[in-house]
């Protein structure tokens, strides 16, 4: 393998992995979102709640679902981790 590709490779799996970091951060603030949302409708009146959610500003959010995507993706990080640390293993060889 020519390290100039093993290089680029490695670039592109280091955005692959930005990229999954920032959805798994957008499904924990999802999450964090969901926890503040239940708290307040214990709180507020059903008119108020009924009127946010006709509004878009409260929601039901799923979280066992939020929760497994959560999982899922730091698995995928995780692999991704693997094999950036074999793309690297590769380039120190190469080099």
């Amino acid at each position: 393998m020519r390290g100039v590709d093993l290089a680029i490779y490695a670039d592109a799996l280091a955005g692959e992995a930005a990229s999954v970091v920032a959805r798994a951060e957008r499904a924990r603030s999802r999450l964090r979102q969901a926890a503040i949302e239940q708290r307040a409708r214990g709180d507020l009146t059903e008119t108020a709640v009924s009127r946010l959610e006709a509004l878009g500003l409260l929601s039901r959010v799923d979280q066992a679902a939020v929760r497994n995507e959560l999982r899922e993706l730091d698995a995928a990080l995780e692999a991704l981790d693997e094999l950036q640390a074999w793309v690297e293993r590769q380039l120190a060889a190469d080099g």
